[in-house]
């Protein structure tokens, strides 16, 4: 269990000077790497996330299964409208996502958002978010990893433990690259720009993934789409030429600043560049996705496989209207009369909105009273909202310097693994926090890289 190789690293961890020398190192290697989110260092904590070969074989198949079935939702959806409505989109996403992108994918890089409680087999993963997007990082996994494995204490661990890095950015740059070629008709190398506002405070992990990119020997440099023109069939970023917009930006925020008819929309539109991901990735990435793929009126789309993933692995989520619907408790299946039945299970429901991210508009029920709760159940009748079941959220002893000395107290993590083309497992992104929320955008937690641990 990767419960004994945190002891053990805990224990290793005391011996001496290990704790301050780590320190130390991990400092310095936070500034020589530029780890930080905006200047936020991104990890606080001397301990990186341990998981077992079993544990992330079980991420893998879960997410295998639950992605499979997320596409064949999505493919049922862009054929029927009814099916459509279900997402909650916009005008203007309507018109968007039916753009072809050249290429079979809706995501070639994507993130599944989970909590994740090992020893409790597949009932202690549950998703309860897809970023279908703009993951991020993947690209601060793998420097974090690095980081980690120069720490005296994890050198001082691999005597008694195997440690094996699970690179992320790789994953996302190949999926980028297999779109491209597709999109492309060749294998030609494309012109890449890392496309965002300059300000985001993710921006040091574009320079991390310009670097992936240079070391293949790949053309490419960050953009800002306020600096994009687009004539003559080309797209030009700066004055820059390009072929594959490595899309950072979020959609929301690029038609909402910008415009339909900014260079960049239309040259995307146009087929005259390759975005990755393509507008059609907006239709999954709404949090409504998970309520359209765990309601029981899907259920028919899928393999029997599938839909035990689904059931094992997505908690109950409904986007919130007036309408009765099944719920499964250890009685069995239920219809329940949907607004009242949330009203009163307060303590057992979260409110998240259904286009936000970083944490803005979720209203977790056991933290308000019930004024608050009814108040929060109509504004999400009011404006696109989902209701979704709680889920536990583990925690693990975490160790920190504090005033000179190791401090090991209990921190909230989730589990969100990388994904390629919807389906294969790359790499995976943990998050750590005191605060539920457990996001890094809304001002809390930390990173820490991901491991797989064996005994020697």
């Amino acid at each position: 269990m990767s419960t004994d190789a945190i002891s053990r690293y805990h224990d290793t961890l005391q011996q001496g000077t290990l704790a301050a020398d780590s320190d130390a190192v991990l400092t310095q290697q936070l500034r020589d790497q530029g780890l930080f989110f905006g200047d936020r260092p991104l990890c606080g904590v001397l301990r990186p996330r341990f998981l077992t070969l079993d544990e992330y074989r079980l991420i893998g198949r879960a997410c295998g299964l639950v992605g499979s079935a997320f596409e064949k939702v999505r493919a049922a959806a862009m054929a029927d409208a009814a099916l459509r409505a279900q997402f909650g989109l916009t005008s203007w996403e309507e018109q968007v996502i039916h753009a072809d992108p050249g290429f079979p994918s809706a995501s070639p890089t994507s993130r599944l958002d989970a909590f994740y409680a090992p020893g409790k087999g597949d009932s202690g993963l549950k998703f309860t978010e897809y970023n279908a997007e703009t993951p991020a990082g993947a690209a601060y996994n793998d420097a974090l990893s690095r980081a980690f494995l120069a720490l005296p204490a994890m050198q001082a661990f691999t005597r008694s433990h195997l440690v094996l890095p699970i690179p992320a950015a790789a994953g996302v740059i190949d999926a980028l690259l297999q779109a491209y070629s597709a999109w492309r008709g060749t294998s030609e190398k494309p012109s890449v720009c890392i496309l965002d506002w300059k300000e985001v405070p993710t921006y040091s992990e574009f320079v991390l993934f310009e670097k992936e990119f240079q070391a293949r020997g790949i053309d490419v440099f960050i953009g800002d789409p306020r600096d994009a023109e687009y004539a003559n069939g080309q797209l030009t970023v700066a004055g820059k030429r390009v072929t594959l917009i490595y899309k950072r930006v979020l959609i929301d925020e690029l038609v909402t600043r910008a415009g339909l008819d900014s260079p960049v929309v239309r040259a995307v539109r146009d087929g005259a560049v390759c975005m990755v991901n393509p507008f059609r990735c907006k239709l999954l990435h709404k949090k409504a996705s998970l309520a359209v793929l765990s309601d029981e009126r899907q259920a028919p789309l899928f393999t029997s496989e599938e839909r035990a993933a689904v059931l094992a692995h997505v908690p109950w989520t409904r986007v919130v209207e007036a309408r009765h619907t099944q719920y499964r408790d250890s009685g069995g299946d239920h219809t329940v009369d949907l607004l009242p039945f949330i009203a009163e299970r307060r303590e057992t429901m979260v409110l998240k909105p259904n286009d936000e991210y970083g944490g803005k508009g979720i209203v977790l029920g056991w933290t308000v009273d019930d004024a608050t709760w009814q108040a929060a159940i109509q504004t999400a009748l009011d404006e696109p909202y989902i209701v979704q079941e709680r889920v536990e959220v583990p925690s693990e002893p975490w160790p920190a310097m504090v005033n000179g000395e190791v401090h090991i107290g209990d921190r909230m993590l989730d589990t969100a693994p990388f994904l390629a083309n919807g389906t294969t497992v790359n790499g995976c992104l943990t998050r750590i926090a005191t605060d539920p929320l457990l996001n890094v955008t809304a001002g809390g937690g930390s990173n820490v890289p991901t491991f797989l641990v064996e005994k020697r």
